[in-house]
């Protein structure tokens, strides 16, 4: 999230009315969210840093990866194992290193771990230190690139081989600023993947940039089926920072939850081609932060969002899809993480998919910073914290 002074809020007001709210009717901001039913909380593991995203496998171990550099096994017994993996490539600065995390469909017979990755690419890169990477200057690249990276696992969970790069070329410059990047397996064994822009303003509406895009490839790394250019992973552009892309079951809807700058965190419903309306060009060689994350005006036909946050943003990493039973006026909603915000946002959809029914929060303020979501086999929901330090995995149901 960016560092500046946030505008004055007759300004936003202003924005938000008079734009994004003409493209979308009867939209929903986290302001206006209820309290969600009672929930249960508790705790899977701690002991972490930064855990970035989480995925269940199918014997019930629960793949972590540490964004500085260690992939984590909780077992079923609760007992945490590092997963041995030659990491020595990382570029864990600022917002990159090891990021988005998904299992292949056939996990079970094929062992494969997919994972979203900064990497150097000759020797160590140079990076921007501190806070003043948030600067609007367009950073150079010294060295790195985001990779889409397949593993093969251990049996027994104690050691990761890569097997080879699936995709190169996703952007990150010297400051790891707006990395990425989102990660999802369908269920066809494709990966969508959502980018960061780089805090570069030609990116996002760059259609040659893979930065400030979803990407849409197959298990060979070669454009999907259904990509607007049939030679380019490219599926939707015009988006700021995309790190959770997720299918909804039972409709094979895609969605991409996107970070705003200090208003308008969104969630996206993806269609080929695409685009998202994010275009923070306006200044010679400056990256704009004041442009609408939403922008009809200087980009006819942008698609607007099913769900802002408004203003404030709340900082919103990861999404989820409850199951259809178990959670009561919950069951199929859109689960949202808060990092900022410090909360739980869950949003009930309509038939069509991209109208917002009813929203609600949960544990606000209770265990910090959230960013990783997964739905366990039993249905519950399984959310990281993002605090540093001492960082856990907890466990979420509907109370009883």
């Amino acid at each position: 999230m960016t560092g500046r002074r946030a505008r004055p809020l007759l300004t936003r007001v202003a924005i938000i009315a008079g734009t994004v709210g003409t493209l979308v009717a009867g939209l929903c901001t986290a302001g206006q969210a209820d309290a969600a039913p009672p929930l249960t909380v508790s705790q899977v593991a701690s002991g972490l840093d930064h855990p970035w995203d989480l995925a269940v496998a199918p014997d019930g171990v629960i793949l972590t990866g540490e964004r500085t550099g260690q992939f984590v096994a909780v077992m079923t017994d609760g007992r945490r194992q590092d997963v041995r993996a030659d990491l020595s490539k990382l570029f864990a600065v600022k917002e990159a290193g090891l990021m988005g995390l998904a299992l292949d469909p056939q996990f079970s017979d094929t062992r494969r771990v997919y994972s979203c990755q900064a990497e150097t690419t000759a020797g160590a890169a140079v990076s921007i230190p501190g806070s003043v990477a948030n600067l609007p200057l367009p950073w150079p690249n010294t060295g790195q690139v985001v990779n889409i990276v397949s593993w093969r696992v251990s049996a027994d969970w104690t050691t990761m081989v890569r097997e080879r790069t699936v995709l190169t070329g996703i952007p990150v410059n010297a400051s790891g600023r707006h990395a990425g990047c989102g990660l999802t397996a369908a269920a066809d064994g494709s990966l969508w993947i959502g980018t960061g822009d780089n805090a570069i303003p030609t990116n996002p509406q760059d259609p040659n940039s893979l930065g400030g895009k979803v990407l849409h490839i197959r298990p060979d790394g070669k454009p999907a089926a259904g990509n607007p250019d049939p030679a380019s992973p490219v599926f939707t552009l015009g988006h700021r920072n995309v790190q959770g892309v997720a299918v909804q079951p039972g409709t094979g809807r895609v969605y991409a939850i996107e970070q705003g700058t200090d208003a308008d965190d969104e969630l996206n419903l993806l269609r080929a081609g695409g685009n998202y309306g994010y275009k923070p060009d306006r200044a010679p060689f400056i990256y704009d932060e004041s442009v609408p994350m939403t922008d009809p005006t200087r980009v006819p036909g942008a698609v607007g969002p099913v769900w802002s946050s408004g203003y404030p943003t709340i900082a919103t990493p990861a999404l989820a899809f409850l199951p259809d039973d178990g959670w009561g006026s919950l069951d199929g909603a859109v689960v949202i993480s808060a990092q900022k915000g410090k909360h739980l946002l869950f949003v009930t959809l309509d038939e069509a998919g991209n109208r917002v029914v009813r929203s609600s929060k949960a544990i606000q303020d209770t265990y910090g910073r959230l960013r990783g979501l997964a739905i366990d086999a039993d249905g519950s929901l399984l959310v990281s914290t993002d605090n540093g330090g001492d960082d856990r995995i907890l466990r979420v149901r509907l109370a009883d």
